[in-house]
């Protein structure tokens, strides 16, 4: 006898919660082999396809294409041991339960704060459906008549609602889902109840109904997926990181020529991030206070050994910072290239969970973007990160006389918590010096 196996959406990488489905790999009967490929999510990091630990055929789907999921919902149910028609009979009923409630959902899925109440909405589905076919489809006209009037005596707790979707419906129309009776099994509320109530209001909603066109003006985009994360992330350093920025002006015109020098000769060419970079490196070698991490729980510092470089990089997607691991061991050839590596996986969407994760110290070149200064907020949880703002010609006195030299901003936004202004100063330092004179970085190689 086959044996129906619940398959969730895994935890996919470090800080994910969450994952939209972009598109299904199979469908409701096909035979599935152990760890192939079931469906394809984008999480706000990247787009990966979700193997399946099990062998046999897909009894059922949860979710639409454009939905999102939280991390240990139900992806797929699979009758393992059945070749096609052993799931049919016992899944027959499930599958018109879930398909009640998913084609009723538009693409996207809103609302980040019902990622507890879905799992536990599927499985109440299922229960019923699964024990007896004939007997269990005769309850549920008998629960619809009941009358609306019975809402004023509603238990308290959670109502039972199949999808947050349905649940947001309600919420923005002004509909009490307590005055509703739900037509699904065992009084699950389904959007068609919801869209009922909508076209024909009660009174007690017209007040909150009234009220909402004044709010809802505008276009509303769903804060989630990338765009999400980013504001999660940059909301939490905000709230925890007591920050401050300081920075100079720089005279880069010897590390452009050194640059141009070293892409003269044969091989690969040397980018201006990749000696930023290099020079990152050996200034935090010099001040690692900065190449840490805040432990609240433990209140300490955690100085890190290890260097992994997050970098920013504008995609289609939005802003993703990929890191270069060990990036104290490479050198300026071997970061360049690394870094033409990530940036274009990052524009083709292909970056692992793992490219996006780990980092301890951020270097963002804001200077593409044809501005010379800025006081970004840091990548939580590191403690630092450098800016660099365009380089232009600019009037400097060089060598007593002025002169047009190609002039950089250079900024270090900090967490005061690891260190005072006196290390931040020093590290800034450093990194001027060796933008002004190459050579000064000769000593640390």
């Amino acid at each position: 006898m086959p044996q129906v196996m619940e398959f969730k959406l895994p935890d996919l990488g470090e800080g994910l919660t969450e994952a939209e489905i972009v598109r299904w790999l199979v469908a409701v009967g096909d035979v599935v082999a152990i760890d192939q490929p079931v469906v394809e999510v984008e999480t706000a990091k990247a787009m990966v396809e979700v193997p399946c630990p099990y062998g046999g055929v897909v009894t059922a789907r949860f979710g639409e294409e454009g939905e999102e999921l939280p991390v240990g919902a139900p992806l797929i149910t699979v009758a393992v041991g059945a070749v096609s028609a052993p799931g049919g009979a016992g899944q027959a009923p499930a599958a018109e339960a879930e398909a009640e409630g998913s084609a009723n959902a538009p693409r996207p899925l809103i609302g980040y704060g019902s990622d507890h109440s879905r799992p536990a909405r599927r499985r109440r589905v299922r229960p019923v459906t699964a024990a007896v076919s004939a007997p269990v489809a005769a309850p549920v006209p008998v629960a619809a008549p009941v009358p609306v009037p019975a809402a004023p005596a509603a238990p308290a707790g959670p109502v039972p609602v199949i999808s947050p979707l349905v649940r947001k419906l309600a919420r923005d129309n002004g509909v009490d889902l307590r005055a509703l009776r739900g037509s699904g099994p065992e009084g699950l509320i389904l959007r068609a109840d919801v869209e009922a109530a909508l076209r024909t209001p009660e009174p007690v909603a017209a007040p909150a109904a009234a009220t909402v066109p004044v709010a809802a003006q505008g276009e509303r985009i769903p804060l989630k997926g990338l765009r999400g994360a980013v504001a999660e992330k940059l909301s939490r350093s905000r709230r925890e990181i007591p920050e401050a920025t300081c920075w100079v002006d720089a005279d880069a015109t010897e590390l452009m020529a050194a640059r141009a020098a070293m892409n003269a000769v044969d091989g690969p060419k040397i980018s201006v991030l990749a000696l930023l970079a290099r020079i990152c490196t050996a200034a935090l070698a010099r001040y690692p206070e900065l190449n840490s991490t805040v432990d609240l729980a433990a209140k300490e510092i955690v100085r890190l050994p290890a260097v992994h470089l997050g970098f920013a990089a504008q995609t289609e997607r939005g802003l993703m910072v990929p890191v270069v691991r060990d990036a104290q061991t490479r050198s300026p050839e071997s970061l360049s290239a690394e870094f033409a590596r990530l940036t274009e996986l990052a524009r083709a969407g292909k970056l692992a969970p793992s490219d996006l994760t780990g980092g301890t110290f951020t270097l963002n070149n804001y200077g593409v973007f044809g501005v010379d200064g800025s006081t970004p907020i840091i990548n939580h949880p590191e403690a630092a990160m450098l800016g660099v703002g365009r380089i232009i010609p600019k009037p400097w006195v060089h060598q007593g006389e002025l002169a047009v030299r190609q002039v950089v901003q250079l900024s270090l936004t900090f967490d005061h918590r690891v260190c005072d202004g006196g290390t931040a100063g020093g590290f800034l330092r450093y990194v001027a010096d060796c933008v002004e004179n190459p050579a000064v970085l000769l000593r640390s190689l």
